[in-house]
């Protein structure tokens, strides 16, 4: 099969993402965490594969998984199909040394939500998402009162894009949604 002819195909083993993503102006305090990650994503070149490292806190040891995502055609909170396998360490390193964009962030956990409190340059950029199995619980979901905005429309907010992005993007995308960021902005 090409890789036109394939790229459609969700395949038996990719599962239908549904999340909704969410802008908020400030992270909430780690000590409201249930868990507390850091992600590491690489985004290999020319791909819609990410690999991705997780390390959690002592005494677990890091996740690693590949990860394939097929968006889906249309907007909205069906995001397309998913595949992740995990990896072992040293399958992880033999990806690691392909070409990628890394994006870096610190995922809290706060049910119903994973918040990312993105590292430089995308520093300031806090979004929660929130994942669903049916579509019945993704559109009865309501979203906590400190959200900004929805941002499950805007591709600007997706991993594939946000690994591009520039400082001078970002502050200028939040801008958009009335949160302002000096373009040398650190959260403390």
């Amino acid at each position: 099969m090409t890789g036109s002819a394939s790229a459609g195909r969700a395949g038996k083993y990719a599962l239908v993402e549904r999340e909704r993503r969410f802008l908020l102006a400030t992270a909430p305090e780690r000590s409201q965490a249930t868990e507390v990650r850091h992600i590491t994503d690489r985004y290999l070149t020319g791909t819609r594969i990410r690999l991705r490292r997780v390390d959690h806190l002592a005494p677990i040891p890091p996740e690693f998984k590949l990860t394939q995502k097929v968006p889906a055609d249309r907007p909205g909170p069906v995001q397309g199909t998913i595949t992740n396998t995990y990896l072992t360490e040293t399958e992880y390193d033999v990806f690691a040394v392909l070409p990628a964009s890394v994006l870096t962030k610190t995922r809290l956990s706060i049910p119903p939500l994973g918040i990312d409190v993105f590292d430089a340059p995308l520093h300031g950029l806090v979004l929660a998402e929130a994942e669903f199995t049916t579509d019945e619980d993704m559109y009865a979901f309501e979203p906590p009162s400190d959200i900004v905005a929805e941002v499950t429309d805007d591709p600007r907010f997706t991993g594939g894009r946000l690994v591009q992005a520039h400082r001078t993007d970002l502050v200028s995308w939040l801008d958009d949604y009335g949160i302002k960021l000096a373009p040398g902005h650190r959260e403390p």
